[in-house]
């Protein structure tokens, strides 16, 4: 089984992405590398942000690594929250994050959304991209207990039911985190 460090502290990303790897790499996090800095976001974009956090574990502990970053954008919002999906209400709260949003999307005829995750891959020095997008419509009311963040109001295109009402093995197969984890994984299988 092979190792690979996993730069985040959310404990829900890194379940989602193990369970994507299993049974060929054990994921270990920050946490799990006695890293215990909130590594700055501080770029205009997801890929910026994503090499921002797998080139800080490369370069302070000398690890192969990869790091995503990862967010909701919003046709009718401009494409917000975008990269500031997390914190979106200023604050780093799923509920009050996701009240924002219905509140903001008040009124909008436009429902069109889509997650974004970009993987930054630092391997041997060298970083690499993936990139994952599904698309689909922000309901209106809430739906479902699984999932985080904004899951409970998307619902991705071809299905009648939110992220949050999906099983994690029904997600995973189609999430815009899975399709970049699959082009990562296929780019470490070569």
């Amino acid at each position: 089984m092979q190792k690979l460090v996993f730069a985040t502290n959310n404990a829900h990303k890194t379940d989602e992405v193990a369970h994507i790897l299993a049974p060929n790499y054990e994921i270990l996090n920050l946490k799990d590398i006695n890293c215990l800095v909130d590594i700055p976001e501080t770029g205009n974009t997801f890929a910026e942000n994503a090499n921002l956090k797998s080139t800080y574990v490369f370069e302070n502990f000398g690890l192969d690594c990869f790091a995503d970053d990862s967010g909701l954008e919003v046709e009718a919002l401009n494409y917000e929250p975008g990269i500031y999906s997390a914190r979106y209400s200023g604050v780093k709260n799923d509920t009050t994050n996701l009240q924002l949003l219905l509140k903001n999307m008040e009124g909008q005829s436009n429902r069109r959304a889509r997650f974004k995750t970009v993987i930054s891959l630092l391997k041997n020095g060298e970083n690499h991209l993936f990139e994952g997008i599904i698309e689909g419509t922000i309901r209106s009311v809430p739906s479902g207990t699984n999932g985080f963040g904004y899951d409970p109001i998307f619902q991705p295109d071809g299905y009648d039911i939110t992220f949050a009402e999906m099983d994690m093995s029904e997600k995973n197969k189609i999430s815009h985190r899975a399709l970049a984890m699959q082009k990562l994984i296929a780019f470490l299988k070569k």
